[in-house]
C-alpha cells in the first residue's frame, strides 16, 4: 500500500520509503503451556486415586484416567478414561457422568490448596487400546492368508 500525499507543513510531496505493512500475526499452536500439563497432571494423578478407591467396591470393573486435558483458561478438565471390561463401559462412564458433582467436591478437598478453581469435569471414553486391537487384528489377519500357489499360470 502506498500513501501519497502533501505535508501540511512544508507542501512537499510525501512518498513512503517502503510500503506499510501490517504487524505480524502470532501462530496459534495447539501446544499446552507448562501450567496447563502441570494442572492436567495434578487431576489425572487426584483422579485416578478417586476412581480407583470408588471402584475397589465394584469386584471386575476398572477405571483409569488415561489423560487429562485443561483448557487454556483452566475452566474446563476433558478426563479420558479406560475402562475395563470394555462392554460395560458405556454404562460405567454414564454413572461417573452422573456424580460429576460428586467427583469435582472429591477433587476440590484434594487439590484446595494447589488451584484456586477447580475446573469443570467432562469425561469421555477413551478407546484408544479397543483401536489398536483392532488393527492389531486386521494386521493378524493379513498376514494368515493362504499364499497363491507358484503352479498355477499368472495372467500377465
Amino acid at each position: 500500500m502506498c500513501f501519497i500525499g502533501l505535508s501540511a507543513r512544508t507542501g512537499h510531496v510525501l512518498f513512503p520509503s517502503t510500503p506499510i505493512t501490517p504487524p505480524k500475526k502470532k501462530k496459534l499452536t495447539n501446544m499446552e503451556t507448562t501450567r496447563q500439563q502441570k494442572i492436567a497432571r495434578l487431576i489425572q494423578k487426584e483422579l485416578s486415586d478417586i476412581f480407583q478407591r470408588q471402584t475397589q467396591a465394584t469386584h471386575g470393573v476398572l477405571v483409569s484416567v488415561s489423560a487429562v486435558r485443561v483448557s487454556p483458561d483452566l475452566s474446563i478438565a476433558r478426563g479420558y478414561l479406560s475402562i475395563f471390561p470394555s462392554e460395560r463401559a458405556h454404562e460405567i462412564l454414564d454413572n461417573i457422568n452422573a456424580n460429576t458433582r460428586q467427583v469435582r467436591y472429591e477433587l476440590g478437598t484434594r487439590v484446595r490448596h494447589q488451584l484456586r478453581i477447580i475446573p469443570e469435569l467432562k469425561f469421555f471414553i477413551d478407546d484408544s487400546l479397543d483401536y489398536l486391537d483392532h488393527i492389531d487384528s486386521l494386521l493378524n489377519e493379513g498376514t494368515h492368508k493362504p499364499q497363491p500357489d507358484d503352479t498355477t499360470p499368472s495372467h500377465a
